[in-house]
């Protein structure tokens, strides 16, 4: 079977927890770049995945508000609610319907497999939700069920979709059809891992016990602007090429937030910048960092504050998402062979 993708209407699909505490990291690898796609030529869904935080268990208090939060994120950002579809998973039915589906084509072995499984189930596999097992396929379904053509990802996921692109594969042989798209990674920029701001050989993540180590969403100026100065880094000036930043973890991590956030590349800041101490890439780089940043952690709390408007947002997302998800359920229904409401 060949890929049929020109025949599919161009649409991206992306998703983010609803964990709590966004971070630079979600902004720069995913958020940011959400954005970016708003303005090319694609239709665009983005989706509160809280079906699937609760793989491993939520307080529901505390889901509820990360969700809100995460929503107020991503409007705070730059995503527009009425030019993306903006949604959470769980208003959208048929995306756990498609999830049952492919969990009869996906394969035990498949899932087995997945990194992210092996590493949050552990060696203690039997006490893990089977949730957590199945989770890929619910992802699959939560692309698959708009035909999305393209899903920006981190490097994390890419495992995820190949299997996805997996599912498609064997649903479309199965079935004698060419009905899925093979889904397409947009996996680019300068700063699609950011690395935290005490460990450059570390993820940033909420879960890093120094609030120090990450820039969070919510952080006001004065914070952010402390944090990129007390930064880890080394005593050696910034080098005249980026090659000299392969075993500078820490110095290759500031120069990638400052390309990402200052949308050019890693090469540009190392030619403004290259033989300048820290003492002088800091500020700037704070400086940059608080000019981006500051106005989304004050949208942010506009946005919390006014929760009416965000529940609205989103179940208007949900309406204008149903219209693509229903049709599209109701064709794989056809293809599998279930009976139809008699009209």
């Amino acid at each position: 079977m060949t890929d049929t993708n020109a025949a599919f209407t161009p649409r991206v699909f992306s998703g983010i927890q609803p964990s709590g505490g966004l971070h630079l990291g979600n902004y720069l690898g995913a958020i940011k770049r959400f954005v970016d796609m708003q303005g090319e030529d694609f239709q665009t869904v983005y989706c509160m995945v809280d079906l699937h935080a609760i793989t491993v268990w939520q307080n529901p208090t505390d889901l509820r508000k990360n969700t809100r939060e995460l929503c107020a994120g991503f409007i705070a950002a730059g995503i527009d609610p009425e030019q993306s579809i903006l949604i959470n998973q769980s208003q959208v039915p048929e995306h756990a319907q498609l999830a049952w589906i492919f969990n009869c084509v996906a394969r035990m072995g498949w899932m087995q497999r997945m990194t992210q499984w092996k590493d949050k189930a552990g060696k203690n596999t039997q006490n893990a939700s089977l949730g957590l097992l199945a989770y890929p396929a619910l992802m699959a379904a939560d692309i698959l069920i708009y035909h999305a053509t393209h899903v920006p990802v981190g490097e994390d996921q890419k495992q995820h979709l190949e299997l996805t692109r997996d599912i498609a594969i064997k649903f479309n042989h199965d079935y004698g059809v060419e009905f899925f798209p093979l889904t397409e990674p947009v996996i680019e920029g300068a700063a699609t891992r950011v690395m935290s701001l005490r460990d450059g050989s570390k993820k940033m993540s909420k879960s890093d016990a120094s609030d120090m180590s990450r820039i969070n969403l919510t952080d006001d100026a004065d914070a952010i602007a402390q944090k990129i100065r007390k930064a880890r880094t080394d005593p050696e000036p910034l080098p005249e090429t980026l090659d000299g930043l392969a075993e500078r973890p820490e110095a290759r991590n500031l120069v990638n937030i400052y390309a990402a956030l200052a949308e050019t590349t890693a090469d540009a800041v190392i030619a403004e910048y290259g033989g300048q101490q820290f003492g002088t890439f800091k500020p700037a780089l704070a400086d940059l960092a608080v000019e981006r940043l500051a106005p989304i952690s004050t949208e942010m709390a506009r946005l919390m504050g006014e929760q009416d408007e965000i529940d609205r947002i989103l179940t208007r997302g949900a309406e204008r998402a149903r219209e693509i998800t229903a049709p599209i359920l109701k064709k794989t229904y056809d293809i599998v062979g279930m009976v139809p409401p008699a009209i």
